[in-house]
């Protein structure tokens, strides 16, 4: 309605215009007409009083003029005024002539002066009067000739006619005119209007009922039914519009809620549902990428890696730390952090459950509460914390931290997708745990819980390299229980194997974290100390030594026995240039210990490989 009434007003304003110049037009015109009409009279009337004039001297009656001119002013109610002005040279021959012809004004005197007719109006709101003064000049050809009874020159001025014209009739009778036809213009601006408003309102209607069709697909409704009374093209229009609608309805009406059983509401926010579906699909896209990637990562710490990079790169996080939870223990392991320390306390760190977000399962955002996780040291940074659940034995927690406020709700708006990245790296990252576990498995001891030979084998030249790139060195303990074949030939297997428990735990409780325990083989052990000086080793090896020898065994029967162990050791690189030389010559070093006696430690030296007697 408001483009109709555009319309209208446009429209009305081009014939008023129209209208406008069309009278000013009619106006100029008419008022030249008006002037160009009363001079033609005056000169016409100049003419007569000029012939009648001299008539009247060659009749020898120009005492008689004056009732001539008077006849001619009053038979003519246009003129308002007549009379004659004598030049100069008149006056000197005949005489000044009768009072009234004399000089009046300014006009007479410049028109006796030129010799030109000279035109002059003026007007005021109730009459125009047109002042017309005309100069008679000498002329010697034809009859009569001037110069017989005149004593001047040809074309010397013999004197001025001067008229006064009433032309507030012409002007009166132009002003109808003008009204008249802007009557007829008002009336045809009318018409127009109503012609206009009668044949173009069907179309307003239906642009009108266009509009509201498109508002309302734009928020996903295509149900719109566009209806129109004017025939032709434009109805053809609105059947191909309602078809074309109904098309879409069919394919993007549900398009929203169909794509929301992919990616959950609230990742995406617009009120164009087309938008929002592009927006979708383009999300849906980027996670389908993501996790045909992740597949083909060896480890779950590589997939970690992979939304690590998504964080830094897609939300273009320059502050967060990604922490890995193991359920079992409440521990947490910090995966990854940007820049600088934890805003957690270090309590987190060993008990989780401290955690806000991991322990409450939900996100924590700090503009929420002053303080909200007490947990955190971030005076000057405020948080969100995004926790998730892989499994029942492990959990993720992301912290995203910022300086300013502001930034607090863009990140918080983000929070959905990135739960969808983590959704889509869920069983990913769940299928890498169980792998680990099972390769774990593979390469631990069942019974023992420490790793395996096989374990040993695959990466032991790892640890090699690693301490020969670091100058780091290596004291090998090669350990064996004393007559343990004696153990399950006289009181069976099962006490064989608690003595093997057993052996595990001593080794447990009497290495550091950086040391490994590996079965080497039945009751064979062995033991990496990692960067261990001589007199560290072998305070170890005596350790483990007595708290073996004190362990008591109840094989039944109220009967105990108690068990002692031989040691071997040797250094890596100190004796040899390989830890499989080393590992050779920490056996050979308890082959000595097992030939001498038993139940004692023994350090390699270069005699017992060169000594025969000593092996």
């Amino acid at each position: 309605m408001k483009s109709k009434l555009k319309l209208l007003i446009i429209v009305t304003l081009m014939l008023l215009g129209l209208g406008v110049a069309t009278i000013v037009n009619i106006s100029l015109n008419f008022r030249e007409y008006s002037l160009k009409s009363a001079t033609e009279k005056a000169t016409t009337t100049a003419a007569i009083v000029k012939d009648g004039l001299t008539a009247h001297m060659v009749n020898g009656i120009m005492d008689k003029r004056q009732y001539f001119l008077e006849q001619i002013s009053s038979n003519n109610t246009d003129i308002k005024s007549l009379w004659l002005v004598r030049s100069p040279n008149v006056i000197k021959q005949f005489g000044p002539g009768f009072n009234s012809e004399t000089i009046r004004d300014s006009l007479d005197k410049e028109v006796l002066k030129t010799g030109k007719t000279t035109k002059q109006i003026h007007e005021t709101t109730d009459a125009i009067t047109l002042r017309v003064s005309i100069p008679y000049k000498a002329t010697a050809i034809g009859r009569p000739n001037c110069l017989n009874c005149h004593d001047v020159q040809r074309g010397d001025t013999l004197g001025v006619i001067s008229m006064e014209f009433d032309i507030t009739n012409m002007r009166n009778a132009g002003l109808i005119t003008i009204l008249k036809i802007l009557g007829m213009n008002l009336v045809f601006i009318i018409v127009v209007l109503l012609l206009i408003n009668h044949y173009i309102t069907p179309y307003m209607h239906l642009f009108s009922n266009m509009q509201e069709g498109i508002q309302k697909a734009y928020s996903g409704d295509f149900t719109h039914k566009f209806t129109t009374t004017v025939q032709g093209d434009a109805k053809k229009i609105v059947e191909q519009l309602n078809t074309l609608f109904r098309k879409m309805q069919d394919t993007f009406g549900d398009i929203k809620y169909n794509l929301a059983t992919f990616i959950p509401q609230g990742s995406v926010s617009s009120t164009d549902p087309l938008y929002e579906a592009k927006m979708i699909i383009k999300e849906l896209s980027d996670i389908y990428k993501f996790k045909k990637t992740i597949e083909l990562d060896l480890s779950k710490n590589a997939v970690y890696d992979r939304i690590i990079d998504v964080l830094r790169t897609k939300y273009n996080f320059t502050h967060f730390a990604f922490y890995e939870i193991n359920t079992n223990n409440n521990s947490r392991k910090l995966i990854y952090i940007s820049t600088g320390e934890s805003i957690c306390d270090l309590e987190v760190e060993e008990d989780a459950i401290l955690c806000r977000a991991y322990r409450t399962k939900s996100d924590v955002i700090s503009t929420e509460f002053v303080n909200l996780c007490q947990s955190c040291s971030s005076d000057d940074l405020d948080y969100i914390c995004i926790p998730f659940d892989i499994n029942d034995e492990y959990s993720l927690v992301i912290s995203i931290t910022t300086k300013e406020s502001s930034e607090i709700s863009k990140i918080n708006s983000y929070i959905p997708s990135i739960k969808n990245y983590l959704e889509a790296a869920k069983p990913v990252i769940e299928s890498r745990i169980l792998t680990d576990k099972l390769r774990e498995s593979s390469l631990k001891d069942g019974m023992t819980g420490l790793y395996n030979r096989r374990f040993l084998e695959e990466f032991i030249d790892t640890f090699m390299k690693q301490a020969q790139r670091s100058k780091e060195s290596y004291s090998l303990l090669m350990l064996d229980v004393d007559f343990f074949k004696q153990v399950n030939d006289t009181y069976g297997h099962d006490v064989g194997d608690k003595v093997i428990v057993a052996i595990g735990e001593v080794l447990k409780e009497n290495i550091r974290e950086s040391d490994l325990a590996v079965r080497y083989g039945g009751e064979e052990f062995l033991v990496l100390l990692h960067n261990a000086s001589d007199e560290g080793a072998l305070m170890v090896a005596k350790k483990i030594h007595e708290a073996f020898a004190a362990l008591i065994f109840d094989v039944g029967h109220s009967e105990t026995i108690q068990k002692t162990m031989s040691i071997g050791i040797a250094k890596f690189p100190y004796n040899g240039d390989t830890i499989w030389k080393c590992i050779k010559l920490a056996d050979t070093a308890l082959y000595v210990a097992k030939t001498t006696g038993r139940n004692k430690i023994v350090e390699y030296t270069k005699e017992m490989s060169e000594n025969k007697d000593l092996r």
